[in-house]
């Protein structure tokens, strides 16, 4: 193999140059030859045992050119890409050049890199960071939700109002035919829960036990499914129960069972607080931490691979597909139910996927600029949490994540410790109606 030339190209594409010399070619021939000598039938000769000339002048010299070809230029790629100190991203776009009359060939691979990366300020960036308060309401809410979950219904013998559950069949029809999906028994709907589309729900208010009736809607404009936008309906209804919500009484009694923990209402009423003070203490990091990650990618100049949003879009599908194939769904029936085919299911994911490997790069050139580095006792100390936190051996956590992959992550994670550590909080701008509404805090 010989190098024969380098040239940088837009979009971090290194062009490389790549001869591969007739003694070369003749070895990858002769392996071709070998390869495949068995599946040549040639008069005279039982298969495999036909010499290779005969089988050359036969079918012509090119018989094993391309095999040979295919057999000699993933190492002759390897060795140029080593020997040009480039460090690819993603494959190369391989392109055959010429075929001089000595024999040998010469290609070219347009090979995507890492990009170089130029960095703004990334110490001391300003970004907006909410103060987390938990009031009086919010702890209400939260006791009149846990109230809900447990709640209990009982059958009632008198008209549906809001709130009341519904026990129904029923079945739509548009222009006088039934559609697909339209039709249910015994089904449990909530009134005013807005499950239903719009004016459903309301319908059947005031209906009773053993009442029939057609319920007229249109479909929303927006709505899913292409033939029932915008279409009335007629759906003919039954009512077999009408259920009312008993709600338990809100006190000691009720924090005992719904809290291992509490004893008291007063201490069920603290827990909550204290969890969603977390909640939100949390909710306030993050966002403060996407502003600054936004901040960071802006100030970044890097000509990237389209080769590097790709596979990063790739990760993101097989990570979805797998938390798909956990709920007992293919990733392409998932695609093909939401009426869409796998190329415009993939263009949800990139933006996400570009804004990914802008934030890595950034984060990796922090990191080489700091020489942050990872030493051997961090690592395994790493492991140990992992091993703890999935419950295995750490061995095991060792086998499943290597190394390397996992003293680049902590690289990262240190990288934007130290973004977030120097980085300055700006309260964000009250609106006049927060100003003018407060009250008073849990």
């Amino acid at each position: 193999m010989e190098l024969k030339n380098v040239e940088k190209q837009e979009k971090s594409i290194v062009e490389l140059t790549i001869a591969v010399s007739a003694d070369e070619l003749e070895a990858g021939k002769q392996a071709a030859f070998k390869k495949n000598r068995n599946k040549i039938t040639v008069p005279g000769f039982r298969k495999g045992k036909a010499p290779r000339h005969l089988i050359e002048k036969l079918y012509g010299e090119g018989v094993f050119f391309e095999d040979a070809v295919n057999a000699c230029y993933p190492d002759a790629y390897d060795k140029a890409v080593a020997e040009a100190g480039i460090k690819p991203v993603g494959m190369g776009d391989i392109e055959m050049k010429e075929i001089p009359e000595e024999g040998g060939f010469v290609f070219v691979a347009k090979v995507p890199v890492e990009p170089e990366v130029t960095l703004g300020e990334y110490k001391g960036l300003t970004a907006e960071k909410d103060e987390v308060k938990v009031l009086v309401a919010d702890v209400k809410a939260e006791l009149e939700r846990m109230a809900q979950r447990v709640a209990r219904t009982e059958t009632v013998e008198r008209a549906a109002k809001d709130g009341d559950t519904v026990v129904i069949d029923f079945e739509g029809f548009v222009d006088g035919a039934a559609f697909e999906g339209g039709k249910g028994e015994n089904y449990s709907l909530t009134l005013g829960s807005g499950s239903f589309i719009p004016g459903f729900e309301d319908q059947l208010v005031g209906a009773k036990a053993g009442d029939e009736l057609d319920v007229n809607v249109s479909f929303p404009e927006e709505y899913h499914a292409e033939e029932l936008k915008g279409k009335p309906a007629v759906f003919k209804c039954k009512v077999h129960t009408v259920q009312e919500t008993v709600m338990p009484k809100i006190d000691d009694e009720f924090a005992k069972d719904v809290s291992e923990s509490c004893e008291t209402l007063d201490d069920l009423k603290k827990e909550l607080k204290d969890k969603l003070t977390e909640t939100r203490q949390q909710e306030v990091d993050h966002n403060f931490e996407e502003q600054l990650l936004d901040a960071l990618v802006g100030g970044m100049q890097a000509d990237i691979p389209e080769a590097m949003f790709e596979a990063q879009t790739d990760n993101i599908v097989q990570d979805f597909a797998y938390r798909m194939q956990m709920q007992g769904m293919g990733i392409e029936q998932y695609v093909q139910m939401n009426g869409m085919d796998m190329a415009s299911f993939r263009k949800l994911f990139r933006d996400q996927a570009e804004r990914q490997v802008k934030v890595r790069l950034a984060l990796q050139k922090i990191a080489e600029q700091e020489h942050i580095e990872i030493d051997d006792a961090t690592l395994e100390e790493e492991y140990g949490k992992m091993a703890e936190n999935y419950g295995l051996e750490v061995e095991k956590v060792k086998k499943a994540v290597a190394a390397d992959a996992l003293r680049s992550d902590l690289r990262l994670t240190k990288a934007l410790d130290l973004v977030k550590e120097t980085a300055k909080a700006k309260k964000k701008a009250k609106k006049k109606a927060d100003a003018e509404g407060s009250e008073e805090q849990a």
